[in-house]
């Protein structure tokens, strides 16, 4: 689980509002072991990287699911685009995206 388990303490961690301090007295270790984790410059075992998890009130999921072919074929697709064709496909999804978050946040009563 080296990098991705120390990523995933760190944003555990972070996502319930625990100090590196609080996680450590839970877990019956150090504040510096915890921050040794997170860095990178330990590498847990999946274990310990679960136990972690779940000492932060959560729990890891881990599915395996039938392979998707679509990102490559829209990787392929873009591949052939030009530079300034990319750029525009990228300014009209992104345009898409705004008006689509202004369009929630006035059916919820939050226009910006």
């Amino acid at each position: 689980m080296a990098g991705i388990g120390n990523d995933l303490v760190r944003e555990a961690r972070k996502r319930v509002g625990l100090t590196q301090r609080e996680l450590a007295e839970r877990a019956g270790t150090t504040q510096s072991a915890i921050a040794r984790i997170e860095t990178g410059r330990s590498t847990p075992t999946f274990d310990t990287v679960l136990r972690l998890l779940r000492l932060c009130g959560l729990d890891l999921d881990i599915m395996l699911v039938e392979r998707d072919d679509s990102d490559m074929a829209q990787a392929e697709q873009h591949l052939r685009m030009s530079v300034q064709e990319r750029a525009d496909f990228n300014t009209r999804f992104v345009r898409t995206m705004v008006d689509l978050q202004r369009s929630v946040a006035e059916e919820l009563g939050h226009a910006s």
